[in-house]
């Protein structure tokens, strides 16, 4: 049963922009683990869970630099939570974009928003200017914390959109700096109420269209998704040390790489260096890692390395992000001894709803569907197909699709089910096998890429006539980003060409959504409209 709590979210931006709720998805909170208080602040149910258990002196968050407590973080957290409020005069329901990589200050920072009544608009660092400045208008977001290494793209945004009024560099200590401004405080930070249904975050995801959504996520969704997978599934301990390479601007990485170890007490390390394969298993050596967080690609280029070296502490390794191959599961078994743990999570879910534990694979399955959370296999009337048939994916649970004034809303929840919009068969026992994304995305080493985005991107290049952009089948990553390029008269195919137009999408976008395939033709397969048919491009 819900229980709710007024707002205290005197900022009502992102309610006022909330679908329609005959367009929200239905939520279920039918097992006891997922009641959430009326009032509750999720920072503050979490390091009240911590007190209550007695770790607060137990390690959260390492580095090659420093470990801080459970005890030390929260002071950080409120001190930083005093800085937004008192220094910067926000108020409950403001948006404060976050711009950093996995370090305990970027951490500290998501705490210290949420825990102060504001809403997380976290990005990635790999983001360029452009991005960044459809996040500003799409968010209104008026202050920004951002990663001192990373400041030149989002300054390059703020000109274009002074809606964001402030910057504060965090990961230095100079004047004006977040550190400088939190060591001014006191720590006396007073609780901001929210009640479970205020909005905590929201999460950026490109659509097929390259427009970005901003799926919005309350409270009470975080703490609901804390008490399905991470429960049932994965179940850490506070002995465990986290490690892993999603960004925590990822659903995937805010959950496995903070939120999920808060809840179990665990400890999360943060690596100071760009992880290669072989300094992954070199450090979670080094740190005595237990649980792993990273997509199939990433393990497959591990497994050699883990073979060499051994990884004698790891007990759990986690994959999601994009399709696990069976024969990658079965690599990293060989070198590691471990048996993934698979999962298919969304960002408009929050995280994992499908998943098997070790001891529960099923070869070629994700798995079964999490305790929490229902799902079928559904025909285009949303009718449940019979077991072993292709159909589209339809879930429902605690957690649930949630757009920020946007009418894709009606495509991905359809009478209060959502559909992430992909292609899945379901056995007699209840497994879960996935087929293909129903729809454009292309999923290469984990990260999204919406195809017409990087369309968009190659059109600006003086070369470019006409061009398509899908996602070509790759053993290495999954899919790889392929360009069909049609060139304007006088301009020639080739090597150079190709670098040119490669180099052109680097620097206009996040440099992983490059195509790394370049076909020169003469004409593109269109509608009597001139509707692009992607799919005539996917055939061999």
């Amino acid at each position: 049963m819900k229980k709710t709590a007024s707002s205290v979210q005197t900022d009502r931006f992102v309610h006022d922009r909330l679908p329609p709720e005959s367009q929200w998805p239905q939520m279920r909170y039918d097992l006891p683990e997922l009641a959430v208080d009326a009032q509750a602040n999720l920072v503050d149910v979490l390091f009240d869970r911590i007190d209550q258990k007695g770790l607060s002196g137990r390690p959260f968050l390492r580095s090659d630099k420093a470990t801080l407590t459970y005890a030390e973080a929260h002071e950080q957290v409120k001190r930083i939570a005093q800085v937004l409020t008192e220094d910067l005069k926000l108020v409950p329901g403001n948006r404060v974009l976050l711009r950093g990589g996995n370090t305990i200050a970027m951490a500290l920072a998501w705490l210290g928003v949420v825990k102060a009544g504001l809403v997380a608009v976290a990005t990635m660092p790999l983001l360029r200017a452009k991005e960044l400045g459809e996040i500003i208008h799409k968010s209104q977001a008026a202050v920004a914390l951002c990663d001192a290494s990373l400041l030149a793209e989002l300054q390059s945004a703020q000109a274009l959109h002074p809606t964001l009024a402030s910057i504060v560099p965090f990961n230095i200590n100079e004047a004006g700096s977040l550190a400088v401004l939190a060591a001014a405080r006191d720590g006396h930070f007073t609780p901001c109420k929210t009640s479970a249904d205020d909005i905590a975050m929201m999460a950026f995801t490109s659509g097929t269209t390259g427009t970005p959504k901003a799926a919005v996520h309350t409270h009470r969704d975080v703490l609901a998704a804390c008490e399905a997978w991470p429960r049932h599934v994965l179940k850490a301990v506070p002995e465990d040390i986290v490690m892993g390479s999603p960004p925590l601007a990822f659903t995937f990485g805010l959950g496995g790489m903070l939120i999920f170890p808060m809840w179990a007490g665990a400890s999360v390390y943060y690596p100071s260096i760009a992880y290669t394969p072989e300094a992954m298993v070199k450090l979670i050596n080094e740190v005595g890692a237990t649980i792993c967080y990273t997509a199939p690609t990433f393990y497959r280029q591990m497994a050699p390395f883990a073979k060499q070296h051994g990884v004698p502490t790891l007990r759990a390794c986690v994959s999601a992000g994009e399709g696990l191959p069976d024969a990658t599961r079965q690599l990293w078994k060989d070198a590691s001894g471990i048996e993934m743990t698979d999962g298919i999570g969304a960002t408009e879910m929050f995280h994992i709803f499908i998943s098997a534990a070790p001891a529960d694979v099923r070869p070629g399955a994700i798995g079964k569907v999490v305790p929490g959370y229902t799902a079928r296999v559904v025909d285009d009337q949303g009718q449940e197909v019979p077991r072993g048939t292709v159909g589209k994916l339809a879930v429902i649970g605690p957690t649930g699709c949630r757009y920020l004034d946007d009418a894709r809303q009606a495509n991905y929840v359809k009478n209060g089910w959502n559909y992430p919009g992909d292609a899945f068969v379901q056995d007699a026992d209840g497994y879960f096998f996935f087929q293909a994304r129903a729809d454009d995305m292309i999923i290469t080493s984990g990260y999204n890429v919406g195809g017409p985005e990087v369309e968009d991107a190659l059109l600006k290049h003086p070369a470019v006539a006409e061009c398509g952009v899908i996602g070509a089948p790759d053993d290495e990553r999954g899919m790889v980003v392929k360009a069909f390029v049609v060139l304007k008269p006088g301009q020639q195919p080739g090597a150079d060409m190709t670098r040119q137009l490669q180099d052109h999408v680097k620097a206009t976008l996040a440099p992983f959504k490059y195509p790394r395939q370049v076909e020169f033709v003469a004409t593109l397969p269109r509608t009597e409209t001139g509707k692009l048919q992607r799919f005539k491009l996917r055939q061999p």
